[in-house]
């Protein structure tokens, strides 16, 4: 059983893009289950139906607009990095609404309805494969696996959304009684989630590099800290659930065949930009086309 994981990582996705591309369209990679983490989860509906043109329209056209119906920060280009600081208006009408989120991203949902349709759904729902999404619930304090399967249209595309929603900057959602967000919180690879469900050969695409050789540039205001802050944070869950997994798979006899990035693409993968996400899938579907050569030549 062959299973294809991605993980969270925002912006970044652009780059798992093309690496799922490569793999499925050159390397013909045919997988029984779909697992994806916040932009992971947004990627796998249309690559289980090989809708490869469709995604990538999708990921290369998107905006800050097309995500935020309020966006808490504003993004500055100084001598060519860009510079997040907070959005004071918004920041403070979200206070003064009670609001328990500096942003919201209502629009990201809309976003989700209008690339994914009814008829996608149901073509999804009846292929043997499966195509699981995963999403935190902070009431419990605990990941949940959300499959197609089990899941009405609407509550799909919810799960898909809510599975993308970065707290506190994107909206904290409440859905059957229980309030959820991100879920990279707490299952950023979910690479134990693939080998549960049977995987023997995992394809594993991790929008981090390997080895972190740069050195962290901390935020110079509280709103860009507190961003940095979390992405360090993120980062401790992601080596976690790759210890974990390659445990869990050495233990299991399951192949783990993992795809970094070979290079830090941001520091904040909540910049959305097209330009440069077109850049970030064609140097995913190079770097994916570059690892098969090297691991065929090592054979």
């Amino acid at each position: 059983m062959r299973a294809l994981v991605i993980s969270g990582g925002g912006s970044k996705g652009a780059f798992a893009g093309g690496v799922a591309q490569y793999l499925i369209e050159e390397k013909n990679h045919e997988y029984d289950l779909f697992l994806g983490t916040s932009t992971g989860s947004l990627l796998i509906p249309h690559l289980a139906l090989g809708h490869i043109k469709k995604i990538h329209s999708v990921y290369t056209n998107v905006t800050m607009a097309s995500i935020f119906n309020i966006c808490p920060f504003v993004i500055k280009i100084k001598d060519g990095v860009d510079i997040v600081t907070i959005n004071h208006f918004n920041v403070l009408r979200q206070f003064f609404k009670g609001k328990r989120t500096f942003g919201e991203s209502k629009g990201l949902k809309r976003y989700i309805r209008n690339n994914f349709s009814i008829s996608d759904f149901n073509k999804l729902k009846k292929l043997k494969n499966d195509v699981v999404i995963t999403v935190t619930n902070f009431t419990k304090n605990e990941a949940e696996y959300k499959s197609v399967k089990d899941c009405t249209y609407e509550e799909f595309c919810d799960w898909s959304w809510i599975s993308s929603n970065y707290v506190p900057f994107m909206s904290l959602v409440e859905k059957n009684n229980y309030e959820y967000g991100d879920g990279g919180f707490s299952s950023l690879v979910p690479i134990r989630e693939a080998i549960n469900r049977g995987a023997t050969e995992i394809d594993v695409i991790i929008l981090e590099t390997e080895v972190n050789m740069d050195k962290t540039v901390i935020g110079k205001n509280p709103f860009s800290l507190m961003i940095d802050l979390f992405r360090i944070a993120l980062d401790q869950v992601e080596k976690h659930d790759i210890a974990i997994g390659k445990l869990m798979a050495n233990n299991k006899n399951v192949k783990l065949n993992l795809y970094y990035t070979p290079t830090k693409l941001t520091d904040n993968a909540l910049i959305f930009n097209k330009e440069v996400m077109k850049e970030w899938w064609e140097q995913g579907y190079e770097y994916a086309q570059n690892k098969s050569e090297v691991m065929s030549d090592n054979r």
